[in-house]
């Protein structure tokens, strides 16, 4: 008795140990997710690896200026599209003077922040016309190290001066984009630091709006799953204590530069940690309201259920994690870091699972199975049969639509010893009518998929332009537009050629000669990317009429090349490749950078990174399910099924993007993201699945195994899909095009894995194969009932 007692005690420290563990979690964590965005890096160029040539004449660029730029242009426009009043100019002039002289909104200079735009402004502003008279310019070139920087209330130096900017035309002026005051003058304010702003805006709803849409859906979809007013409570709250353990070691490891954090894999973080947490959670209360049919104590219940969870959610954590981390062979900066951050959130959602999930079901202790009111589970009487779902199973999502709750299931002794329980309901019906037509089911439903992934080949994932990256109109996008209508827009970001001295004058002349590009001409010092109203300087007919000194920098001068087209948009890329390809034929030794050159080397680097992360992907699954399963051909079943699946979901993509959404294509890293997590999350289903298969498989053989495994776990797997699919789908509140297109790509993917794949195909194949699916295993070997015809 002792013994017990000292026994008891120790459990009862334990818990109280891992309690305050979680609460000391949740405190530091919940400030860490308040503060990730301070530690987010949104710059394209900082991603890329140091061997890319963007990079390497980005380091080689920066000694022939004192400080790196960042332009951000204000552009006015006559409200009736016309010219402009002669005294535009004057009006204007008054509000430009006094912008050196503004407060930034949210400095702190005791902090050491800047106090105005004059603090963070590398030159003077000026007005300058456009040469058809119709608009103006007015250019602010702000340090780029200052610009980076975060304020005093968390937001960046470049957000608040653009917003200064804009409140400063509107009071002054009554210009916004909108509308126009006294003085009849539309103003935008756009360029690079004004991009940067908006997306930066765009993003902000990540810390907020994007986690209550997710966390709303989920405790909708889980009040539909347990019809409990505790139950959803507890999956949720192991939900949000998981973000916490997950923000808090991202945000100390990006602090630290042990990892990038952009704002896309902030979002992913939150979506990825609420989904898999909730999916955990789902199957560990189903296990445990089985056991409590069993057992009196909700205790020896939860050790139950527990033991028999562990083997399949270790094992879809682990699948998720090895898919995640190889996104460390990328490139880019961005996605590899995606691995890690990915991971720390898996594995914050497994540890709150198994630790903290537990404690809030068994709160109440010998009276915890009041957490299922109104639906509590009972010992079920000794040779009870059930017909259709027991008074306390819980509905699946959806069950309204027409998806039912999973039968009722029978356990031990309630089933006669080496037969399949009778199953009820829509999931024993589905797995009867796939015993009885077995081959037919996975014939028609490989001829689907194929059918969908038949348009996979015009899925268009080459790049976009960066005004296509929004998805609501933003002043940047709309001022560039107006900038390109009146003025060289490729002037703002011009392309820099880093060349010897020697081979400078065959780079300019190579230079002109490619089709787009408006002007090339040695860097002697004078300030560049300004747009002027007239002609540029050295353009197509020729060299400037009275030249310079270039600037010589260990004997290397740099060409500064603009082209006509924007450096963020498709076009100025396009002309940047065919720029390297002539300095390249002249000089093999140039280095050709700039903005567009960035994208050019991003893009590269994301094409590669499809090429050799998918196939190591593949593998390192593949490898993982021949361990858990102990078999090769249900492992090569399961991943030719869930990789026939990404593909169908992609063709479907394809078909919606470019038919029904009307998007301008797509970035690399949304294929490669989709594939990873698609992959890794559709594997999980099946996992779930031929775990408890097997399992049964052992007792009653491999189909009859099968289709109660498919009768007992549909409703669960089904219900934690629908989670999934939800969490993802709240990415697209966020107004960015690549969050939305792997919103989509995902939710639908998801689910196509949960109803079709794990519903009907896997079932199907296995139940054809039979004993077979276990080779090498000693399953492979038992003998089992024929196949019907």
């Amino acid at each position: 008795m002792l013994r017990n007692g000292v026994r008891g005690i120790g459990r009862g420290l334990v818990v109280l140990a891992v309690a305050a563990a979680w609460l000391a979690v949740a405190a530091f964590g919940g400030m860490a997710q308040g503060q990730l965005s301070q530690v987010q890096t949104n710059d394209s160029a900082a991603f890329l690896p140091s061997s890319a040539e963007s990079t390497r004449a980005a380091e080689a660029s920066a000694a022939f200026t004192e400080s790196e730029a960042l332009p951000v242009l204000v552009v006015l426009e006559a409200e009736d599209g016309g010219a402009l009043e002669p005294s535009a100019i004057g009006d204007v002039q008054p509000v430009v003077d006094g912008l050196a002289d503004l407060a930034i909104p949210g400095a702190d200079p005791a902090e050491g922040d800047p106090a105005t735009l004059g603090d963070v402004l590398t030159a003077d502003p000026v007005v300058v016309p456009s040469e058809d008279g119709e608009a103006l310019l007015v250019p602010l070139s702000l340090d780029a190290e200052a610009a980076d920087a975060t304020l005093a209330d968390d937001e960046s130096v470049v957000g608040a001066v653009v917003q200064a900017v804009r409140d400063a035309l509107a009071d002054e002026l009554g210009a916004t984009a909108d509308s126009a005051g006294e003085a009849g003058l539309l103003a935008w304010v756009t360029g690079p630091g004004g991009f940067v702003a908006d997306l930066t805006n765009a993003f902000g709803g990540i810390d907020g709006v994007l986690l209550l849409v997710a966390l709303g859906a989920v405790l909708v979809i889980l009040v539909l799953v347990y019809r409990s007013p505790f139950l959803p409570l507890a999956v949720i709250l192991t939900a949000v204590f998981a973000l916490c353990a997950a923000a808090l070691a991202v945000y100390h490891l990006a602090d630290a530069g042990a990892l990038t954090l952009n704002g896309q894999a902030q979002g992913i973080l939150s979506i990825l940690v609420v989904g898999a947490s909730v999916d955990y959670a789902l199957l560990i209360v189903a296990r445990y309201r089985e056991e409590l049919r069993t057992v009196e104590a909700p205790s020896a219940a939860m050790r139950r259920a527990l033991r028999r969870s562990v083997e399949p959610i270790t094992a879809s954590a682990g699948t998720v994690v090895a898919g995640l981390l190889c996104l460390l062979l990328s490139d880019l900066a961005s996605n590899r870091s995606l691995g890690p951050v990915g991971a720390l959130g898996i594995l914050a959602a497994y540890l709150a699972a198994f630790t903290l999930l537990p404690l809030l079901l068994l709160v109440a202790g010998r009276r915890s199975r009041v957490l299922f009111w109104p639906r509590v589970p009972r010992v079920a009487e000794p040779g009870a049969h059930a017909v259709g779902r027991a008074h306390d199973e819980p509905a699946v999502a959806g069950e309204a639509a027409g998806v039912a709750a999973p039968a009722h299931e029978h356990h031990g002794a309630h089933a006669p010893a080496g037969h399949p329980a009778p199953a009820q309901g829509l999931w024993g019906r589905l797995a009867r009518g796939v015993g009885r037509r077995d081959r037919l089911t996975w014939v028609v439903t490989t001829v689907v998929l194929l059918g969908c992934a038949a348009f996979l080949p015009t899925f268009q994932a080459s790049g976009t332009s960066q005004a296509d990256v929004f998805l609501t109109e933003v002043d940047a996008v709309a001022g560039e537009e107006v900038l390109a209508d009146h003025f060289p827009a490729g002037t703002v970001q011009p392309a820099n050629v880093i060349v010897a001295q020697d081979e400078a004058e065959a780079v300019v002349e190579a230079a002109l000669g490619v089709d787009g590009v408006v002007s090339a001409a040695p860097y002697t010092g004078a300030s560049a990317g300004v747009p002027t109203g007239g002609p540029a300087s050295g353009g197509a007919e020729g060299a400037p009429a009275e030249a310079e000194e270039p600037v010589v920098i260990d004997g290397n001068v740099r060409v500064d090349v603009a082209t006509e087209a924007a450096a963020d948009t498709t076009e100025g890329v396009d002309t940047v490749e065919r720029l390297r390809d002539a300095v390249h034929e002249v000089a093999p030794d140039a280095l050709v950078g700039g903005a567009a050159a960035e994208t050019l080397d991003a893009q590269d680097a994301g094409t590669r990174d499809l090429r050799v992360i998918v196939p190591v992907v593949l593998v390192v699954i593949l490898l993982i399910l021949m361990v858990l399963l102990r078999s090769v051909v249900a492992a090569v079943l399961l991943m030719l099924a869930n990789v026939l699946s990404f593909a169908a979901a992609l063709g479907v993509a394809a078909l919606v993007f470019e038919h029904v959404l009307d998007f301008p294509g797509a970035d690399p890293a949304v294929p490669l993201y989709a594939f990873t997590f698609l992959v890794a999350l559709g594997v999980d289903y099946s996992i779930f699945l031929m775990t408890r298969v097997r399992e049964e498989s052992a007792r009653i053989g491999t189909r009859d195994g099968v289709l109660r495994g498919l009768a007992v776990t549909g409703g669960v797997i089904t219900s934690a899909g629908v989670v999934l699919a939800a969490t993802f789908a709240a990415l697209g509140v966020i107004p960015l095009l690549f969050l939305a297109q792997l919103a989509f790509i995902v939710a639908f993917g998801v689910l196509l894995d949960t109803l079709v794949v794990r519903s009907l195909l896997v079932p199907a194949l296995v139940h054809d194969v039979g004993p077979r699916t276990w080779w090498p295993s000693r399953l492979a070997r038992a003998e089992d009932r024929p196949r019907r015809a």
